[in-house]
């Protein structure tokens, strides 16, 4: 029996892996073991990132809930307080969109929030 080579095995990986890079700068999406490199780095970051997504939004929504308490007197801090007390059980993602949406409706939760405490 003849001996057979990795010829189109290997060919359809590095093709999946400059297809992969495409995009990547210099011998990065041309060379295969460069593109490899850069596509191993790539996942890795894009794994770590995807985690870190999570607490950049956090911060996003308490930097717009602060901006909008403040408007309506009151601090951030005071403001989660106050709802807790209430019992108010929004979280930050929804009241940053209230916040930004619905000006009104929001200053309503922020009286609330003022009575409680």
């Amino acid at each position: 029996m003849t001996r057979i080579k990795t010829g189109t095995t290997r060919r359809n990986r590095h093709k999946k892996v400059l297809k992969l890079t495409a995009g990547h700068k210099g011998s990065r999406h041309r060379l295969f073991k460069q593109a490899n490199e850069s596509m191993l780095h790539a996942l890795s970051y894009s794994y770590a990132h995807r985690k870190e997504k999570k607490g950049d939004l956090r911060r996003l929504w308490n930097i717009r809930i602060n901006a909008a308490a403040r408007e309506n007197g009151i601090s951030y801090s005071k403001l989660i307080h106050g709802l807790k007390i209430a019992g108010i059980k929004l979280d930050r993602k929804i009241l940053s969109e209230i916040a930004i949406n619905d000006p009104q409706t929001f200053s309503g939760i922020v009286e609330k929030a003022k009575l409680s405490l």
